[in-house]
């Protein structure tokens, strides 16, 4: 294939290729951006301030406070750079510098963006220059052809001439201009009646989709198994179709209620790129109406399509304690019996700790993932489990399942069922618990009674947790054997 600047028809070609395709060719802004009856644009270049809050529930709050020159009276303003996962009926724009003497007459949000297929839709029933190569004695020309796009469904449909044409091969297609409705990114539209100066700082507020944060944990046990270390991260991501550079990050924790879902104005797409951001400030916090609102000491930003990390909290020697927990089931009374044999049960593993001043925590935790380490005899430390914690208020009892006991090992038998009245029963139970650990376990077991329920007898000391659940704790020696036999009876 020749080159570019061999034929100056094929030098029209590529630059009408690059333009179609290459993100660095602004068609929006030749098209009309000084254009009378376009009014005035602003992109993200204008940009003074920015703020972004953002919230668990998928949803993100941006401020937008940008300097511009608006002629007086009414005239349109191209507001560009916004999400394209925006929602227009949140939007709220005014003047900074007069809000009095700035009014919104008009707004519009056009999300029908540039791309070749859609030029080629906007122009059915019009003409187009339609480029194909010719070949030769081994030589290649190019040829324009002028034609009127009949249609375009599914192939396009030609008539040249007198004649319809289709499966016509083109290496390219030229257009006069472009439609005035095809914007090469999402855009708000606002006509403005500016009785104020030309000169105005304005601000853009709005609610957009497709932006998240969570919370990340990592609870470094010791090796005696007693103090901790816990480090919590930030994990922002944005998909909302647009960057956000040196904005001003808030986040707010907490269940939000709304109406419905936000719908996106555009499907978008895009992997994640994991970014880690070693925060010189950690988050301040504080109430917030019925939430917490977490604001970050710096400025940061965040691209389209990318994951950041940021230190939430760092806090050291953290008390900590281990228990093993064994729970019956809910309706124990009607599940499947092992036919003679011991029904094995699992004897899950717990971390707990109190999220207090005095245990080196005691600040409001966001919801979010918590992943637990511990020291090994060669001075590492290892993956252990993880769990998911609601929202926790400082002061309250953190609760982490990690994982089920290898050593330590749980069978379950129904020695009695009678029926006393038509009821009224009363139900055996034989807990086995063996140990095969070097030392000494403790084992917490959690029995649910049912109905109107009471102990007959019991070889264990049994504790009343609420009015359906007794509790009993179960030592159980190194390379031992304990056994709990209790019998309930029951009212229903």
């Amino acid at each position: 294939m020749s080159s570019c600047a061999s034929c100056p028809v094929r030098t029209a070609v590529c630059f009408v290729i690059f333009a179609l395709v290459s993100p660095a060719i602004r068609l929006d802004g030749a098209r009309g951006a000084t254009a009378s009856d376009q009014g005035a644009a602003t992109t993200d270049k204008d940009q003074v301030d920015l703020s972004l809050t953002v919230y668990n529930g998928n949803l993100a709050l941006i401020r937008d406070v940008r300097q511009i020159r608006l002629q007086p009276g009414v005239a349109a303003l191209r507001f560009e750079d916004v999400a394209a996962s925006i929602n227009p009926a949140t939007v709220h724009f005014r003047s900074l510098t007069v809000p009095s003497e700035l009014n919104v007459i008009e707004q519009n949000y056009e999300y029908d963006l540039l791309d070749p297929q859609k030029l080629l839709q906007k122009y059915v029933g019009r003409e187009i220059t339609v480029v194909r190569p010719e070949t030769n004695a081994g030589s290649t020309r190019w040829v324009e052809t002028k034609a009127v796009l009949l249609a375009n469904n599914g192939g396009p449909v030609w008539k040249i001439g007198n004649e319809i044409v289709t499966g016509m091969a083109a290496d390219s297609y030229r257009f006069p201009d472009l439609p005035e409705n095809l914007y090469s990114r999402p855009t708000l539209v606002w006509t403005l009646d500016n009785r104020g100066t030309e000169a105005q700082r304005v601000e853009a507020s709005y609610l957009a989709n497709s932006m998240n944060w969570s919370a990340d944990y990592v609870l470094t046990v010791g090796r005696d198994g007693k103090k901790a270390d816990l480090d919590g991260w930030v994990t922002l991501t944005n998909n909302s179709g647009v960057a956000y550079n040196n904005a001003k990050l808030q986040l707010v924790a907490g269940q939000l209620h709304r109406t419905q879902p936000l719908m996106n104005m555009k499907a978008m797409a895009g992997a994640l790129s994991d970014v880690a951001d070693a925060a010189k400030q950690q988050f301040s916090q504080e109430a917030f109406s019925e939430y917490h609102l977490y604001t970050l000491g710096r400025r940061t930003s965040i691209q389209n399509s990318e994951s950041k990390q940021i230190s939430l909290l760092n806090a050291t020697s953290i008390p900590v304690e281990k228990y093993l927990l064994v729970e019956g089931l809910p309706y124990y009374y009607r599940n499947p019996q092992g036919t003679g044999n011991a029904i094995p049960q699992p004897v899950e593993v717990y971390y707990r700790f109190k999220n207090e001043d005095k245990g080196g925590v005691g600040m409001p935790l966001p919801a979010g993932t918590i992943r637990v380490y511990e020291a090994d005899s060669q001075g590492g430390t290892q993956f252990v489990g993880e769990d998911n914690i609601s929202h926790t208020p400082k002061d309250e009892t953190l609760r982490i399942h990690v994982g089920d006991a290898f050593d330590v090992i749980c069978e379950r038998k129904q020695m009695d069922y009678k029926r006393l009245a038509p009821n009224l029963y009363e139900i055996e139970y034989e807990i086995l618990l063996r140990n095969h650990k070097p030392s000494p376990v403790t084992v917490e077991v959690r029995e649910p009674i049912g109905g109107d329920g009471e102990i007959v007898n019991s070889n264990y000391m049994p504790t009343k947790l609420d009015s359906t659940t007794i509790g009993f704790s179960i030592r159980v020696e190194k390379d031992g054997t304990a056994t709990l036999d209790y019998r309930v009876r029951v009212k229903w």
